[in-house]
């Protein structure tokens, strides 16, 4: 899978990527709404861009790594994953998703991946609803979901605190 937009390209990930995405996932205020502490062995990473490959196998989808075209860096991932397991009472559905690095961030590139994603869903995979769920003190992402016409349908209780349970559906896609 490989989706382009003005500034990103969105492909899937490989096992190179591994560096970057630990680069990333081992800092503080990235893991902070994440409910898991930041990673600190790149063997971590390495065994969850193996899960994401097994996602496009399983699933023909998974979360992409985000590729900034004008420097050639993963500056994060973004997309649509399967939900196999539980979430707010939600499961086997579509659920979108993204994280960047803090240098990345307020550039409206989480504004621009989840465009695409949610393009590619709606109309390449003809999906009808699409989910997502958000730390209820993540601002920053509550606005992303809010651009793109998700509507807050939800709450529920995560181990490290309350998140907002989104969804967006096709006929209401902007």
């Amino acid at each position: 899978m490989h989706l382009e937009t003005e500034r990103l390209i969105l492909r899937e990930f490989e096992e190179t990527d591994a560096e970057r995405m630990f680069l990333m996932d081992s800092r503080p205020e990235v893991m902070k709404y994440i409910g898991i502490p930041p990673l600190t062995d790149i063997r971590e990473t390495e065994n969850i861009i193996t899960m994401i490959r097994r996602q496009y196998a399983d699933h023909g989808v998974g979360r992409l790594a985000v590729i900034e075209k004008e420097s050639g860096l993963l500056i994060g991932w973004s997309g649509l994953k399967f939900l196999t397991q539980e979430v707010n009472g939600y499961q086997n559905v579509y659920d979108l998703g993204y994280r960047f690095m803090p240098e990345y961030w307020g550039k409206g590139y989480a504004t621009e991946s989840a465009k695409a994603s949610l393009d590619f869903g709606f109309n390449g995979l003809k999906i009808d609803i699409i989910y997502a769920h958000a730390h209820c003190e993540n601002q920053a992402s509550h606005r992303v979901l809010k651009k793109q016409g998700f509507l807050k349908t939800g709450e529920f209780t995560e181990p490290d605190g309350v998140c907002f349970w989104y969804e967006l559906n096709r006929k209401n896609y902007l």
